[in-house]
């Protein structure tokens, strides 16, 4: 794993190619700290991005106790805490554990649980995947069978919006209408449908059928294995006893972030890059019942009353986050780059907030734009995005649409040239 690794997985292989590996699964934790150029790394796996004012806390408190008191979303809805000292890991444990954030030392590294991040606060969805979570989480942190997934094995909860359905995870639930759930495994086409009640435990059953089916193959994730994903589907219709065969359902395209601003019994604000200072944490997680970090570096906060909501949203967009869609920061990410990683050619962050102060524009009818300091882009968007990369002596400009790539364009050294090169690569809305 690289010194500074964001967000992102490695690009998946190409079914049947064998996966080569020389070591283990590297991903950092809670428990096992990572070295990165600025510092220790922490990553805290928080299954839904679901905070209780209390834990949210606890987090504040280790970052500013402990690291560089600023906290960094990831495109999973968890927590990274940087510039942390090598030796503070026993403290730093102490403080998540009695938050309630470390529910099984053995299994902390492989909570990674997107969910609907407005799922029963805005009245659509076919159900509150709420329950599922809570279940499904259980049921990971009791398997001894689930301890063996990596870090980078992922599940998502989806109410049936789509909106996470189109993230890439290894195993996905979607809720339906007639309270049933769908169960898809990677990017497949066939789903096997099973009951409301008994969807956590599918999940599970997929994740240690892919355990058994994975051993001698190197894979760590479902899109590496060497046969089609859907084969992973027999074993959980044997073990719950489904009757019928698997459905098929198109694939979703692209992922679906929640608007910014009010949305129900709650607010949505985006955090530019994905960095939250001390103050900018405070702010919300002071205001209402509990934070839902979601997987584009936004934040839900729940209980947010109508007659507060304005008042909020100016307190907010006041201490720099995103309030609306009319925000130059709207759709722009970038890698943690210089100073913090070592394999990064620039401080591509310096190099996309000097983009949104000079020639950045608000992302309506725009594609989203991610600033990578090297070839692995680490966190980058899916779908269609304009794909900056540092290369040496500048940068390289292309227009991503899922697999293919249009002509690059790399640009040498001028500011005016690089912000005009990556504003038409955004303004073709694929």
């Amino acid at each position: 794993m690289l010194a500074a690794m964001s967000t992102s997985d490695t690009p998946p292989s190409v079914p049947g190619e064998p996966v080569s590996r020389d070591r283990g699964d590297a991903c950092p934790g809670s428990l096992r700290l990572h070295r990165a150029d600025d510092g220790a790394l922490a990553r805290v796996r928080i299954p839904g991005g679901v905070l209780t004012a209390r834990q949210a806390d606890a987090l504040h408190e280790a970052a500013r106790e402990l690291g560089d008191g600023e906290l960094h979303l990831t495109s999973r809805g968890n927590v990274q805490l940087r510039g942390l000292g090598q030796e503070c890991g026993g403290r730093l444990a102490e403080l998540l554990d009695g938050a309630g954030l470390l529910p099984s030392r053995s299994h902390e590294r492989i909570r990674n649980v997107v969910a609907s991040p407005l799922s029963g606060l805005d009245g659509r969805g076919h159900r509150d995947v709420r329950p599922w979570l809570t279940a499904l989480d259980a049921l990971l942190c009791g398997s001894d069978k689930a301890a063996g997934l990596s870090g980078r094995f992922l599940f998502a909860l989806d109410d049936g919006r789509g909106d996470v359905d189109a993230l890439g995870a290894d195993v996905t639930l979607l809720g339906r209408s007639d309270g049933s759930a769908l169960l898809r495994l990677g990017a497949a086409e066939a789903v096997l449908r099973v009951s409301g009640d008994d969807a956590p435990r599918a999940a599970l059953i997929a994740a240690e059928s892919f355990l058994e089916a994975a051993q001698g193959t190197g894979a760590w994730r479902v899109s590496e294995l060497p046969f089609a994903a859907a084969e992973l589907l027999e074993p959980v219709r044997a073990a719950l006893r489904v009757a019928g065969a698997a459905e098929r359902v198109p694939p979703t395209t692209a992922a679906q972030e929640p608007a910014y601003g009010v949305v129900g019994t709650a607010a949505c604000v985006g955090v530019p890059l994905g960095r939250l200072t001390g103050a900018q944490w405070k702010s919300l997680s002071r205001v209402g019942h509990e934070l839902r970090l979601t997987p584009w570096r936004s934040v839900v906060v729940t209980g947010v009353t109508p007659g507060d909501a304005a008042a909020r949203l100016r307190e907010w967009g006041a201490v720099g986050l995103i309030t609306g869609p009319d925000s130059a920061w709207t759709g722009v990410g970038a890698c943690i780059g210089r100073p913090g990683c070592a394999k990064s050619l620039a401080d591509v962050r310096g190099d996309a907030e000097a983009f949104v102060r000079t020639a950045g524009e608000p992302l309506a009818g725009q594609l989203p734009v991610h600033w990578s300091g090297c070839e692995r882009r680490c966190g980058h968007p899916k779908g269609a995005w304009a794909d900056v990369v540092a290369v040496p002596g500048g940068h390289r400009v292309t227009r991503v649409r899922g697999d293919e790539r249009d002509a690059p364009v790399t640009v040498h050294g001028s500011p005016s040239d690089l912000a005009a090169a990556v504003n038409a690569a955004r303004r073709t809305r694929i």
